[in-house]
């Protein structure tokens, strides 16, 4: 029994390719088919010929190459909730998930009891720090107005009694002469003894040193004592600067830790801004549990809780990487929801890989992203199933995937000829699905090709028993090469 396969005619073209575009078609690669089961090919007529050999009749029309993937709904918006008290905390109350709120409502609330003995503490650091920054501020006004104090006062007074001193010097000196004068005109007349004139030298000599005396002391007090004691009043007025800046500071850190301190307690209520959702953030594929429960341990800058905008929604998937070259931004796709489906396009197409590992099945997949039109009842979490439209050829010949042999010398099938002999057709091959492939060499439109060749010729069991590469299985192995010190 022979059948014959009717592929789409021209005219036909889009009602067949909107069929395919809502049939989920699977992974894109090449089919290899090495079984003896019946192929049935889905949408198309056939006759029988015989039990062991079925053919369909090549045709052109048109082939719809789409990728399928599972994904969730997310919002490409989403307003973070986020912890803002530093270190770590504890979540004692957290809203439900899918909960809608409105500005003011309770979203999450944190332990405070640390935080609580931490204002305590702070403030009394900020008490005693500022109490010293009051008497360093005394210390620094005594500082500068010592410098005033010596120059205006004990220097000033200092100096006139040095000067007061030599006066009196001097007049001492002026008298010890007179009088040694006069005592010895008086010695000459032997009105006196030379022990008087001697005792008047004496007093007339120290008169003298005096006087040299208190001019050196006026010296010293003006080129050293006054300088030493103007650089000991500046480095006292320096230092009392210092640590009245120190101070100044500490308080400053003192208080504003207490404010720190304050403002946190505060952050361990968090309430809702605006009107809307709010939802947990997306489990990581490798955790069994919520991050944001009653309990948990959350941390600075850590994600809490997120209000999705609902009228910008998406999906991700993740492409295998033998199909990600094929995959662009601005590709159309399908949306297959629980209750509609949708129109969506590719917006971005990630440039590294996501990391691979059990719940992947150990697949390497790129992140890509589907952007939804804006429909009511779209919520965060919902599946869905993205058929991204890859490229689409029309008018073009096609063959099942299951009339072809692919092995090492290339790809084969095996065309009905009038006589009735099955011939070998070597192929050149373009793009494919999971159940016709383009044919871009070696058929013509109306052959008529052997379905499942593997099935009923022994020529392609033949082929399909070869080695992958012969010549490579009679080269002789180079042991002293394959060594490996």
């Amino acid at each position: 029994m022979s059948t014959k396969v009717l592929a789409e005619q021209r005219s036909g073209h889009q009602h067949l390719s909107s069929q395919r575009w809502r049939k989920p078609l699977g992974w894109i690669g090449w089919v290899v088919v090495v079984t003896s089961a019946p192929v049935w090919v889905p949408g198309l007529g056939s006759s029988r010929k015989n039990d062991s050999e079925r053919t369909h009749t090549v045709t052109r029309g048109d082939l719809w190459v789409t990728v399928t993937e599972e994904g969730v709904l997310e919002s490409a918006d989403n307003t973070e909730i986020k912890c803002k008290v530093r270190g770590e905390s504890t979540v004692i109350w957290v809203i439900e998930s899918g909960s809608y709120v409105k500005p003011g409502d309770e979203l999450v609330r944190l332990e405070t009891l640390a935080i609580e003995e931490a204002i305590s503490e702070r403030t009394k650091y900020s008490h005693w720090s500022r109490s010293a920054a009051e008497r360093s501020a005394a210390d620094v006004a005594r500082a500068e107005l010592a410098t005033s104090e010596y120059l205006e006062g004990r220097y000033r007074t200092e100096l006139m009694t040095l000067e007061k001193d030599l006066t009196l010097a001097q007049s001492d000196q002026l008298t010890a002469q007179n009088m040694l004068a006069h005592t010895e005109t008086m010695a000459r007349r032997g009105y006196v003894s030379d022990l008087d004139v001697e005792e008047g030298t004496h007093w007339r000599t120290r008169a003298a040193l005096h006087v040299d005396l208190t001019k050196k002391r006026i010296e010293v007090l003006e080129q050293y004592t006054k300088a030493m004691e103007l650089v000991t009043l500046k480095g006292n007025l320096n230092e009392a600067r210092a640590r009245h800046a120190a101070n100044v500071e500490r308080a400053k850190m003192d208080e504003t830790r207490r404010v720190l301190a304050v403002e946190e307690l505060g952050y361990c209520v968090m309430k809702a801004e605006r009107t809307g959702l709010v939802i947990y953030p997306s489990l990581a594929a490798w955790k069994k549990a919520p991050e944001i429960e009653e309990g948990a341990t959350v941390h600075r800058n850590q994600t809490l809780l997120l209000m999705p905008d609902l009228s910008k929604m998406q999906v991700e998937i993740g492409i295998h990487e033998s199909l990600v070259d094929r995959i662009k931004p601005g590709l159309a796709a399908r949306i297959t929801l629980p209750d509609k489906t949708l129109d969506g396009e590719v917006t971005s197409v990630a440039a590294v890989t996501s990391p691979a590992g059990w719940w992947t099945g150990n697949a390497v997949k790129y992140d890509t992203v589907i952007k939804l039109p804006p429909v009511s009842g779209l919520k965060p979490g919902m599946s869905a199933e993205v058929e991204v439209l890859v490229d689409r050829h029309e008018n073009v010949l096609l063959i099942p995937v299951g009339a072809v042999l692919q092995i090492a010398e290339g790809n084969f099938c095996w065309v009905k000829t009038a006589g009735g002999v099955n011939q070998r057709r070597p192929l050149q091959l373009g793009d494919t699905d999971d159940a016709f492939i383009v044919v871009k060499a070696g058929l013509e439109e109306g052959d008529e090709v052997l379905l499942d060749p593997l099935a009923s010729v022994a020529e392609a069991q033949a082929l399909a028993l070869m080695p992958v590469n012969p010549a490579r299985s009679r080269a002789p192995v180079n042991r002293e090469a394959d060594h490996v010190d």
